[in-house]
């Protein structure tokens, strides 16, 4: 719907154009805001508002408030609202998490059921058949790896984590045939992490990776996991790849959860069970 609007704006009148950029500008804004608002912040008048609509072929306002409150809740297409050197304390938390939301219902779009089917049957072969799990990150992606290695022991699911190039080549050496490494990387391009999946691949070992489409790991491992969302670092937020890729774990523990099944919930509720002894009244 956005697209379509950017695209028309050559042809709108100019007064039009204003009421268009505002819509581009702040959607989410546009379709909460009552009609005098918006001619106010457009610099037009209220039937120019009401034109504009009718011009990008809706009804009317409340028409195209409706779809626009649509799109914008759907997250498609994702929405980059930057912050501005004067936004306020509240405007950032908005943006912030309109940002973060937008792109991880993009990824709710995107993803791939086929390749999450694909990652989980890996890690459930490696499980059933008592071979290494391991997942391997560095940087924002190393604190994933200690995340996905604490929900897979929830399971009773032995893995390691490392976050260390020298400690990950070696132990990418000792992989072999069944074994399983999960290997994160936001860019995809670090030299550590390639050599890594790349000697645990030769050694027969199943390579799932979680990292950008098209980027060199990518092409290097058995089962790709796209966590598509560039960082610029001149924006507010290089952290959203890392929540994108805490998600992802967290889908993948999931599904290997169910599928392990009813035996999982004695363990569970024993664990359960001796934690909540451990803590204070």
């Amino acid at each position: 719907m956005l697209d379509r609007i950017k695209a028309s704006l050559p042809s709108l009148a100019p007064a039009e154009q204003r009421v268009g950029r505002l819509v581009l500008a702040d959607p989410r804004a546009f379709a909460s805001l009552p009609i005098t608002e918006l001619a106010s912040r457009s610099h037009v008048s209220k039937p120019t508002v009401v034109r504009f609509c009718r011009s990008v072929g809706y009804d009317g306002l409340s028409d195209f408030k409706l779809k626009l409150a649509g799109s914008v809740s759907e997250g498609v297409p994702f929405i980059h609202r930057s912050v501005d050197a004067d936004d306020k304390t509240a405007d950032v938390i908005v943006k912030v998490i309109d940002n973060t939301v937008a792109a991880f219902l993009k990824y709710r779009n995107d993803a791939s059921p086929l390749a999450f089917e694909k990652a989980t049957q890996a890690l459930l072969a490696a499980y059933n058949t008592g071979k290494h799990i391991e997942f391997f990150g560095v940087g924002n992606s190393g604190i994933v790896a200690q995340d996905a290695q604490h929900k897979f022991f929830r399971l009773g699911i032995t893995s390691i984590a490392y976050s260390d190039g020298h400690m990950q080549v070696m132990s990418a050496s000792l992989l072999g045939p069944g074994d399983c490494v999960v290997v994160i990387s936001n860019s995809g391009r670090t030299r550590d992490l390639m050599d890594a999946c790349d000697i645990a691949r030769k050694n027969g070992a199943t390579t799932i990776v979680i990292t950008a489409t098209g980027s060199p790991l990518a092409a290097a491992g058995h089962i790709h996991l796209a966590a598509d969302h560039p960082e610029g670092y001149d924006r507010y937020s290089p952290m959203v790849s890392r929540l994108m890729h805490l998600m992802i774990i967290d889908i993948l523990a999931t599904c290997v959860a169910l599928r392990i099944g009813a035996k999982l919930q004695p363990l569970l509720q024993e664990m359960k069970n001796n934690l909540r002894n451990k803590r204070y009244a």
